[in-house]
């Protein structure tokens, strides 16, 4: 059990590091982000998750370090691919370089938000409606297949009917491009919140994932920006991650109401190891066979 004081100190360190990134976004939001500034600040914030990862069992325990990693991986990935969103999102509004790390913080300010409001509501109806795992589970399969037929359609983006009469009201672009990309992170909340609640309940473990997955997304925007083209599998990787994930919550709700066999056929229980094991060969394989499959793009660029 976490306590209330570990809950405070962690809250403001987080929100410390937050409101640092603001800080930096808005001193420079004049100025375009380089590659190398990108890359400092990418591998500084995966190393802190790392870090954090690392010791956490002096206030939590080895599994909640097993189940972090594994959240945080996943959460990760998700983040990753929406990044490739707001890309084709803010290159269709044509956001000018200097002004789109602001809009970038903003974004990513109103999702944190989003998934605290979030976050609580899934562990309450995880808490009193362990049936909800079917439920959970199941829409996470859905997802899984619709991301798997809409992975190839990444590259094109049409304006929701909310942006469209924003622009026939004669809004600025910064409004524009900032609710259209807290309405797609809404929809991607929707996706991650179930998903990580598949691989852990503690929801000190589900908070402290989701916002070191979405910490530093504002300089790895800059450096991802160049790999739109080249991580072609990765909404496919994605999509076997969620539907491994949806099955585990139908195992683990299965076993919650009582059923340990259906038609005979022991109903299994996925480990947090196998998990975790699962869930990393899939972004190797994936990440490897995108950049080997688009080498030839790379060497013409």
């Amino acid at each position: 059990m976490i306590s209330m004081t570990t809950w405070v100190v962690t809250i403001t360190i987080l929100a410390f590091v937050i409101a640092f990134d603001l800080a930096l976004a808005i001193l420079r939001r004049n100025k375009e982000t380089s590659v190398l500034e990108a890359a400092f600040w990418t591998i500084f914030y995966i190393g802190a998750a790392i870090a954090f990862g690392y010791f956490l069992p002096h206030w939590a325990s080895v599994q909640g370090r097993q189940e972090f990693f594994a959240g945080w991986l996943t959460e990760y990935a998700l983040s990753i691919d929406n990044i490739f969103v707001f890309i084709i999102i803010l290159g269709h509004l044509h956001v000018k370089k200097e002004k789109q790390q602001l809009v970038l913080l903003l974004g990513i300010m109103l999702t944190i938000a989003i998934r605290g409001a979030l976050i609580p509501l899934g562990a309450v109806l995880i808490t009193r409606f362990a049936s909800v795992f079917f439920i959970f589970g199941a829409f996470l399969i859905y997802t899984a297949v619709e991301l798997y037929r809409g992975s190839s359609d990444e590259s094109e983006w049409k304006e929701g009917r909310i942006v469209a009469n924003m622009r026939r009201r004669g809004i600025g672009t910064f409004s524009i491009a900032l609710v259209a990309l807290g309405l797609t992170n809404l929809i991607f909340s929707l996706d991650s919140i179930p998903a990580i609640f598949g691989l852990t309940k503690n929801p000190y473990i589900v908070t402290t994932a989701n916002v070191f997955a979405l910490m530093g997304l504002r300089q790895l925007y800059f450096l991802l920006e160049g790999l739109l083209k080249r991580l072609i599998y990765l909404s496919k990787g994605l999509s076997i991650i969620l539907a491994f994930i949806g099955i585990k919550m139908i195992f683990e709700a299965l076993h919650g109401v009582g059923v340990d066999a259906v038609l005979g056929i022991t109903v299994p229980e996925v480990s947090l190891q196998f998990s975790l094991g699962a869930i990393i060969t899939c972004l190797v394989i994936t990440g490897v066979a995108s950049l080997t499959a688009t080498h030839g793009i790379a060497g013409a660029e």
